[in-house]
């Protein structure tokens, strides 16, 4: 923890240097772009600064009370226990900042919801699992769009990519990323039986321009007709868009818009989003470790989550969590679930306290 919280705090000053930086004041984009991250970082950084800061002030103030010096020694007694008390509660302030990941204050995420193994089944969960984040994020006042869609003849989905937008969006939701898994009788079984299906949830941060600098040269676009299921023409011209990234080979496609701009402005916020994480992921292999040791991966081959329909039972197995009350859950109120495993992660991370000074 003591490890990404300092390069947290080198990024905020690198920010603070750019905001001072003529250059960076003369381009309106960027300074934006700047300001937005900065902001975000502004909470974490300062505290983190006086954390340090107080860690030295304790030790040079110990080293006062053990001296030969009587009035400082004196001094220093009254004064340490006052420092010691600001130290614990910052690092309190600290650990609820962080938990959910090095991200945790990021306030854009991008969401991706893909059915798996069940068939038809599969989509509708799928499309269950959209419209339970959905209104999640609409109770919790962050702003949802979705980027693109692909629905099956039955009403389900195939994939669908979605953008959220708000306080505390992807601390909450980061947590979603791997395999769901669901257990129910299908509309369409006769017999009654229990069928399960899955379908597999990829949470990614949605990275500011100054982050993730992707230039014309770096990938290939390639424009197609849009069609929608079953083969039907959307539309006769060629306003779906494909990029592809050369150094990662990372592909997006974009056709819900009918427009080649507005699906090209899409595509490039997925591929950013994806091309940012491949990175993220490789830079940062180490505290993904560490993560996996606290809480799971969240790779999306993992299973994380069971819903059992007939049972009513949630089950997060990564922290061997039951719920019975998958009816309210499914219906938007993720909090119970989002509670506990925040505050497992709070639990570990609390014998950093040992280790801080």
């Amino acid at each position: 923890m003591r490890e990404m919280l300092e390069e947290k705090l080198s990024r905020f000053e690198e920010l603070e240097r750019q905001l001072a930086d003529p250059a960076v004041l003369a381009d309106s984009t960027k300074i934006a772009a700047v300001a937005r991250e900065h902001g975000a970082l502004t909470r974490l950084a300062t505290r983190y600064r006086r954390f340090k800061q107080l860690i030295d002030e304790i030790e040079e103030t110990t080293r006062l009370a053990e001296g030969d010096d009587a009035e400082f020694r004196e001094l220093a007694k009254e004064t340490l226990p006052a420092l010691k008390q600001e130290r614990e509660k910052l690092w309190e302030e600290l650990l609820d900042m962080t938990m959910g990941g090095a991200d945790a204050e990021r306030t854009r995420c991008v969401m991706e919801i893909r059915a798996g193994t069940g068939g038809e089944e599969a989509a509708l969960f799928a499309g269950d699992l959209m419209r339970m984040y959905k209104k999640h994020a609409e109770t919790r006042g962050w702003k949802v769009e979705v980027l693109e869609a692909t629905p099956t003849e039955l009403g389900g989905l195939k994939n669908i990519v979605l953008a959220f937008e708000g306080d505390g969006v992807y601390r909450e939701l980061g947590y979603e990323s791997g395999g769901h898994r669901v257990q129910r009788v299908p509309e369409t079984e006769a017999k009654g039986r229990v069928h399960t299906s899955a379908a597999t949830v990829a949470v990614l941060l949605e990275p500011e321009d100054v982050e993730v600098n992707i230039k014309p040269e770096d990938y290939r676009k390639d424009l197609y007709c849009a069609s929608g299921p079953g083969g039907q023409h959307v539309n006769k011209t060629e306003s779906a868009v494909r990029l592809t990234h050369y150094e990662t080979g990372i592909v997006v496609e974009m056709q819900d818009e009918r427009s080649q701009h507005k699906n090209f402005a899409k595509a490039m916020r997925v591929l950013k989003s994806r091309v940012y994480e491949h990175f993220r992921l490789k830079e940062h292999e180490k505290r993904a470790e560490e993560r996996r040791s606290l809480i799971g991966s969240g790779d999306r081959s993992q299973r994380i989550r069971t819903y059992n329909f007939p049972e009513n039972r949630l089950t997060d197995h990564r922290i061997s969590l039951t719920l019975y009350k998958l009816d309210q859950v499914i219906a938007g109120d993720l909090s119970p679930m989002t509670k506990a495993l925040l505050e497992y992660e709070r639990d570990q991370l609390r014998g950093d306290m040992e280790t801080s000074g």
